[in-house]
């Protein structure tokens, strides 16, 4: 998948080209029945299904007070999802206040000045341009224009209630993964880069990798069953979310032991989804309790499996 920040790059990929603009923070399922349509275009037509989202997200820029602490998913990690779906490029605008005052109308044009845009998708309440001046209505009127299909599409409703980013970070900060997982349409899982840590488990007997945390949401802090991604390989294991008040109680940490692996995960990408909440994480009198207690964990998250 191609990888742009700039209207320009629009160039470099193959006509026609069929757009879904959005935040789209998780890649849920509202989000990619948006997306689809525009897939579902080149199915049809040919050309390019290309995503356009903004980095960062634009309330950060115009509202931080009101801006959510953490996301369902980082630009990288939100690629890769995309790339998951067959989205052909992804075009990540950097946002500022600069950006955000430019009018609806100069928005799309900068869209469809580089290269033939045959379709752009978006919810049907979606607004874009200074002061949210542009909708569906003016998209429809400047599409007629300059020539591009409009494909607006309803909230997709979960329970009896819209499927939003707000609910699923909820349903995740209340360890509620089967609910968080019905609105994304897959298992919730974070990203992170895989770091050196004190291998302490490696001295127990169950090495760990020990993941970066980033911005992304995590539910709460305990002892996990896990699903492990990376260079193309899954595993499944068990995790450890929180400060470990058995060592030192100072740092949240995220510790994740494969089961069935023994490469060398030091630099690398691994994403890790959350199956199912073990237990809370506990304080115990010595590490050899520490280590009995592992064993009980593992044990629990293999038949979770």
């Amino acid at each position: 998948m191609l990888r742009l920040n700039t209207t320009e790059a629009l160039s470099t990929c193959t006509a026609p080209l069929h757009l879904a603009l959005g935040v789209f923070d998780g890649v849920h399922v509202g989000h990619r029945a948006v997306i689809e349509a525009a897939r579902q275009q080149v199915e049809s037509h040919g050309g390019n299904c290309v995503v356009v989202t903004f980095d960062p997200h634009p309330i950060r820029v115009l509202a931080p007070e009101r801006a959510p602490r953490q996301l369902l998913a980082s630009l990288d990690h939100k690629a890769r999802l995309l790339e998951k779906i067959h989205v052909d490029a992804l075009l990540a605008l950097p946002f500022t206040r600069e950006f955000a005052q430019i009018s609806a109308t100069d928005f799309i044009e900068s869209l469809v000045r580089h290269q033939h845009v045959a379709t752009i998708a978006v919810g049907e309440d979606w607004r874009f341009g200074k002061g949210r001046e542009g909708d569906v209505s003016f998209l429809r009127r400047i599409g007629e224009k300059l020539g591009f299909q409009v494909i607006a599409l309803p909230p997709v409703m979960h329970q009896g209630e819209r499927i939003s980013s707000t609910r699923i970070r909820q349903s995740i900060r209340d360890g509620a993964m089967a609910n968080a997982a019905e609105m994304l349409g897959r298992p919730y899982g974070i990203e992170g880069l895989v770091v050196k840590g004190q291998q302490l488990g490696r001295t127990l007997g169950f090495p760990t990798a020990n993941i970066a945390l980033g911005e992304e949401q995590l539910p709460p802090d305990g002892v996990w069953a896990v699903r492990g991604h990376g260079d193309g390989h899954a595993w499944q294991g068990v995790a450890n979310l929180g400060n470990r008040p058995t060592v030192d109680g100072l740092t949240r940490v995220f510790e994740v032991h494969l089961f069935d692996h023994d490469s060398d995960l030091y630099g690398k990408m691994l994403e890790v989804e959350f199956v199912k909440h073990l237990r809370p994480e506990q304080k115990f009198p010595s590490l050899d309790a520490l280590r009995e207690q592992i064993t009980k964990d593992v044990t629990g998250a293999r038949e979770v499996f």
